[in-house]
């Protein structure tokens, strides 16, 4: 068994710096969430993901997907929005078995009526605290280690030694 390739200073600070940039950063923007609008983060999700998609409507599958949650626990939460007036759920006209998540007009004012303060939010607690170049970094970098959990496209470690 090989052992393991612990991390370095450098690395161990970076990736603790992350960890916890991105537990604050969660905790912030939900807090400004709810308190601004009474949606949570996986409502605010949902809501986002359906406004932006064509007429309001996405498979649950595909939405289960999207959010990276099992169809057992999105239907759940669904359920939980249906009661709220925000989503509706359809059969599928092409698949009996599935179900299409419907955007309600109730729930395009909710997330039309969050977006501006949960954007200002975003803005103020990280897009503003970095300079145009990190922006680009932070988009690289992320899209680079998506594609790769994602299983796309295997990309080398940048070594700056080599």
């Amino acid at each position: 068994m090989d052992s393991p390739r612990w991390l370095d200073e450098r690395e161990d600070r970076a990736w603790r710096g992350y960890r916890r940039m991105r537990r604050l950063l969660d905790l912030e923007l939900a807090r400004q969430l709810t308190q601004d609008s009474g949606l949570s983060e996986p409502d605010y999700d949902v809501l986002s993901d359906l406004s932006e998609s064509p007429e309001g409507r996405l498979r649950l599958r595909e939405l289960a997907d999207r959010m990276l949650w099992s169809r057992s626990r999105l239907s759940h939460h669904l359920t939980r929005m249906q009661q709220r007036g925000l989503v509706t759920r359809e059969e599928c006209a092409d698949d009996a078995r599935g179900s299409v998540v419907v955007l309600t007009p109730a729930g395009r004012q909710a997330v039309e009526s969050a977006a501006p303060g949960h954007v200002a939010a975003v803005r103020q607690h990280l897009i503003d605290r970095l300079t145009p170049a990190e922006i680009d970094a932070l988009g690289a970098l992320t899209h680079r280690v998506v594609d790769h959990l994602n299983g796309r496209t295997p990309h080398p470690r940048h070594d700056p030694e080599a």
